[in-house]
Order: C-alpha cells, then structure tokens, then sequence
C-alpha cells in the first residue's frame, strides 16, 4: 500500500508538470539568429505545456556562461538551454571541461542555412573572391567571429576549402553576432559568418551583402545568390539548433517538453516564417535520436577541428 501511495503521488506531480515558468536560457546575445528562433518557437510551444516560456539572454565566454548556468541548475524541467554545436566546439577548442554529455537531449528543432557576408560597397561581391584579395591584401582581410563558436569553425572549414591560410587573416572576436552586425555595418569589419534570421533585413536593404550561401541549393528568399559549391568551395554549413535540460532531469518531463515543441514545429505558419524568413529547416528530432546525433556530429567536428588546428 506504500508504494502504492508513493507511486500515485509520483504519477500526480509528473501530471501537473510544469508547476511554474519555464526559463530558456540563449547562450548568446539579442538580436543574433539563435535568440530570434528560440523565441520564435518558444512562443507558440508555450500554448502546449499551459505555462509561459520566458527567453533568457545569457551571452559570454564564448557561449559557456549561459551553457554552465543551465548546467548546475536543477534538473526539474523549468530552467532549459537553447543551443548548438557550440556546446560541443567550446569543448574540442578548449574553453570549457565539459561537452553535450553534461545535459540530457530534448531534441533537434531546426537546421539553419550560414552566409558570408560584407558591407555594401565592399570590393567583394562572392565568396570565391575572397582567396583572391587575401592573395593581395596577406593579412589584411578583418573577420569577425565568436571565439570556439559555429562561426569559427565555419571560417576554419571555409579557409581550408578555399587553400586559404588562416595565418594571413585577421579574426576579430565578438561577442555575439549582433555585434558583428553593427561592426560591418559600421566598417570595422570586411566579412562574418550570417544567415537569415539575422541579418536578413539588412540583406533586403543593401545595407549588407550576401556573397554566398552553404547549403547545396539556393535559398528561397535569397534566389539571386549562389551557392559555395557553385562558386567552387565544397562547403555545406548549417548551424543545427536543439534543445537540452540539466542532466537527470526525469525522462518524462523532457518528453513533455519535446512534445510542446515537436506540436510547435507543425504549425505551418511557424513552417512558413522558418523556411521563407529565417533562412532554416524544421528537421525535428527526438531525443533518443538527437542524443545518438550529437555523439556522432561530436567525432566528426573532432576529426574536423584535428585537421585545421581549432583551439582555444
């Protein structure tokens, strides 16, 4: 009869979860495609746990204080983590002693297109220029990146695709992308690492310039840019966003949660702003599969970092 009472009060509390706010924390500043596509998801996801979601800006060293926070928070279900391969690039470059393994998977939401980008009047007007003035200006060319994060390893991979030495770059490091933003829009900088959510206003404008896209078809609502591989660098790059919880946090608040979002990411109009406005593919993935993902996508980005000398 004990365990009888126990079990059907551990079965009531698990019913009425959540029993507050749920906190999600975005490892990185306003602004940038990560806080804007959390909070767009967050949003409608809300109406299916019958709490609110508030996003939480967390930003600094390299992404890691927000990651650390939801870390050591207690693993109950209401405080989240919003991120992506960054969790697991901080580790490989040595910014932090820990990878996805410290927290338990909720799931992948969606797959994010990157852009290169400039200033409008930049001599560049493609990415496969860039080699070409770096040849010429040796030292010259003002990159900004997050350190350890996607951006990082994307202008890595990049260089490396287009026999381009880092040695004769210059990596301008930034906290956040919407930093960077207003860098090149004021001419501190000659290139980052964007994407849609982002800077996708600003590309509509001409204030900034796409000069290409890493996926392996045009966008839809950049139909005049071309591909890197078209432009002759064999690079696909997206930023892959997912969930994640404090590790043991209980298995049936986390399918909950996925189940809140999963529901979220069926809605078309939500499809619609993701795909044609934000530059990203819903590619939901529940947790048993996102967890086997990110071991998998943890050995490749190794293998990868091993090759182009990625560190702190």
């Amino acid at each position: 009869m004990l365990a009888f009472n126990v079990n059907a009060e551990s079965d009531a509390k698990e019913a009425s979860f959540p029993t507050s706010d749920i906190t999600l924390i975005v490892p990185f500043g306003q602004g940038g495609a990560t806080d804007i596509l959390f909070r767009a998801i967050a949003e409608q996801a809300q109406t299916y746990l019958d709490t609110s979601i508030i996003t939480l800006n967390m930003p600094g060293n390299g992404a890691t204080l927000g990651s650390q926070f939801v870390k050591q928070a207690s693993p109950d279900g209401h405080t989240l983590l919003g991120s992506h391969q960054t969790i697991d690039l901080a580790n490989i470059a040595g910014l932090s002693d820990y990878s996805h393994d410290a927290f338990s998977p909720i799931a992948l939401l969606t797959r994010t297109v990157n852009i290169p980008a400039t200033t409008a009047g930049h001599t560049l007007t493609q990415a496969s220029e860039i080699a070409a003035f770096v040849e010429q200006h040796p030292g010259e060319l003002m990159v900004g990146i997050i350190p350890s994060s996607t951006d990082h390893f994307f202008w890595l991979h990049f260089f490396e695709q287009a026999g381009i030495s880092p040695a004769d770059i210059q990596f301008v490091r930034y906290p956040d992308t919407g930093a960077q933003v207003v860098a090149l829009l004021g001419g501190e900088l000659d290139v980052a690492m964007l994407n849609l959510p982002s800077a996708g206003a600003l590309f509509d404008s001409g204030a900034l310039v796409p000069l290409g896209v890493a996926s392996d078809a045009r966008l839809t609502a950049l139909p005049e840019v071309a591909t890197l591989m078209e432009q002759g660098i064999s690079l696909v790059n997206t930023t892959d966003r997912g969930l994640f919880a404090p590790l043991n946090t209980p298995p049936e608040r986390v399918e909950r949660i996925a189940q809140a979002f999963e529901q979220a990411l069926l809605q078309p109009a939500l499809i619609e702003a993701l795909q044609y406005t934000h530059g990203s593919h819903v590619d939901y993935m529940p947790r048993e599969e996102y967890g086997r993902y990110l071991n998998a996508q943890y050995d490749q980005l190794q293998r990868l970092a091993d090759t182009m000398e990625f560190e702190r």
